[in-house]
């Protein structure tokens, strides 16, 4: 799922070549696509782009009359922009946005539909759309340890939950307790003030830092490259590879569809978190630290 880096850098690109444009035509390709029935999407076309927004994880483009077009690219969408003089993909598009100047289309790769637009009118109706989390990068330190408290949760579900936290999702979250020298299950309501600190400043430096390496990955064109695996990332992605600090394997816990990366030897003291899958495969087996794990299986 594209996060704050990710939106940062999309929303940045749609500023620079449709603000200022007029929508001419908006078409939706997929059923599951469109949330809302009223104002109608129709409505939308004829009027020009005033500026765009992040909502939380969500792109939102805002119109003359109030009107505002808010995408949701959940796990699997993904934008793409082709100039007026450039042929537009045959690739499937759930949506098809047509300016003065190109054509912005939506897709979604998998079966499973999750991306979503709802057209809503006025700020208000926008302000529904925020799950409502701190924009961190805006906060004290005292505003985020306040924040981070307030529920008892692990650190890995606090940071990736849009209702504490906004726009931080599983990529961006496995690096930052990775830099804050953190495990992902610690629980929020036992964390000391100097681990608070040093994650707050994590948070900070990670999402800059990204920000700034898609940026200049992007080199000024529309960002096509949108994953949520890169080479440089320390522990996210990297199940079994060594951790570029320590040399120790990166571990992984995973759960449903999601997965949480991690290296022992930075953040939990050598111990291996018990896998959802393997430890209860293995049992009594299950190793419990790093060095009893069999690096070779």
């Amino acid at each position: 799922m594209p996060e704050l880096p990710d939106l940062t850098v999309y929303l940045e690109a749609l500023d620079e070549r449709i603000v200022g444009q007029r929508l001419l035509h908006a078409l939706v390709f997929s059923p599951f696509l469109l949330r809302t029935a009223l104002p109608p999407l129709k409505a939308c076309e004829g009027l020009r782009v005033l500026g765009v927004r992040r909502i939380g994880k969500r792109i939102a483009l805002g119109l003359e009359d109030e009107l505002w077009l808010v995408f949701h690219l959940m796990i699997a969408g993904r934008l793409h922009w082709f100039g007026a003089n450039q042929p537009v993909s045959k690739r499937v598009a759930q949506a098809r946005l047509e300016f003065d100047n190109g054509v912005l289309t939506l897709t979604e790769a998998g079966t499973k539909r999750r991306a979503s637009l709802h057209v809503v009118r006025g700020e208000v109706a926008l302000r529904q759309q925020d799950p409502g989390g701190m924009e961190i990068l805006d906060a004290s330190l005292e505003e985020f340890a306040g924040q981070l408290r307030r529920e008892n949760h692990t650190l890995k579900r606090a940071l990736t939950d849009p209702k504490l936290f906004s726009g931080i999702g599983n990529a961006y979250s496995d690096e930052i307790l990775h830099a804050a020298r953190l495990s992902p299950v610690l629980l929020t309501q036992r964390i000391d003030d100097a681990s608070v600190a040093r994650l707050y400043l994590a948070i900070r430096e990670q999402l800059l830092l990204w920000t700034e390496r898609l940026r200049l990955r992007a080199a000024g064109a529309f960002p096509e490259q949108v994953t949520a695996f890169h080479d440089e990332m320390a522990v996210h992605g990297r199940f079994r590879l060594p951790c570029p600090v320590c040399g120790t394997p990166v571990q992984r816990i995973q759960y449903a569809e999601n997965e949480t990366n991690y290296c022992p030897g930075c953040q939990t003291g050598g111990r291996l978190l018990a896998d959802r899958v393997l430890s209860q495969l293995l049992k009594k087996d299950w190793p419990k630290t790093v060095d009893l794990f069999d690096r070779d299986a």
